[in-house]
């Protein structure tokens, strides 16, 4: 079995697999503040309730984003699962050719995204991750990371709202009824989801231009299935791509390290 370990600005996910079959997942809040001994308690924690023996583990694959909490993870992960994880880097075996200026500067997720989208789906492909920031990343029909662009998320949106403006409330994201609220809150709603939704369409638009017109559209992330249902433009929607894509990689890379 693999212990999968995504570390996002937000969630950490984690996912076992038990060969290509993601059997069990999780997500936990992304802190700064806790300690090694303290996220090794809860991963423990988590396999323990799925009653999973830990001697059955076979190995541990982080991806991060994060920096400062990538050795504290692997640190808990040494101690409580007595295990060394591996840790991804750029120039590991992907199967993807970097095609941007500087490939150290891409995010883990990014590059792991695009692994699993060429082994997993058809190229060309445009990957939308609805995560803290709103990230599209664009896989050739060669299997060439191109790059891609980056907006705010829609929860960094909603916050702003509610932050800097005197009368608006914090409010949860759903999607209303229609297009023009008939309060602040629906009408919060609809600028929010609606509006992430032309931005959506809209960029994919361009990609495709660049990419070609067959470009496979994807969609990943905490919002993805939400947001997704109603871009008719998506093609996939797969929550737990980047997951996948550490498995993947994790595969390529076992023998090396």
């Amino acid at each position: 079995m693999l212990l999968a370990i995504d570390i996002g600005n937000t969630n950490i996910t984690l996912g076992l697999y038990q060969g290509e079959n993601l059997s069990a997942k999780w997500r936990m809040a992304t802190s700064y503040e806790r300690m090694p001994d303290e996220y090794g308690l809860q991963i423990a924690g988590f396999l323990n309730h799925n009653k999973i023996d830990t001697s059955q583990l076979h190995g541990i694959f982080i991806a991060s984003v994060v920096p400062p909490l990538t050795d504290k993870i692997s640190d808990a992960c040494t101690t409580y699962l007595k295990i060394s994880p591996m840790i991804f880097h750029h120039n590991m075996q992907t199967g993807i050719k970097l095609a941007y200026e500087n490939p150290s500067t891409i995010g883990a997720d990014r590059i792991v995204d695009a692994a699993a989208a060429k082994i997993l789906y058809a190229l060309p492909a445009c990957i939308v991750d609805f995560g803290t920031a709103t990230t599209f990343d664009a896989v050739s029909r060669d299997a060439e990371y191109l790059g891609g662009a980056i907006a705010p998320g829609i929860n960094i949106g909603a916050e702003a709202l509610f932050e800097r403006t005197a009368q608006l409330p914090k409010i949860n994201l759903a999607i209303p009824e229609g297009v023009i609220g008939k309060n602040t809150v629906h009408a919060m709603q609809s600028g929010l989801i609606f509006g992430y939704v032309g931005l959506v369409e809209g960029m994919v638009a361009r990609f495709k231009t660049e990419l070609g017109q067959d470009t496979t559209i994807i969609a990943t992330g905490g919002l993805a299935n939400m947001i997704a249902e109603i871009i008719p433009c998506i093609d996939h929607v797969a929550p737990w791509l980047t997951l996948d894509g550490i498995r993947l990689i994790w595969e390529m890379n076992r023998n090396h390290e």
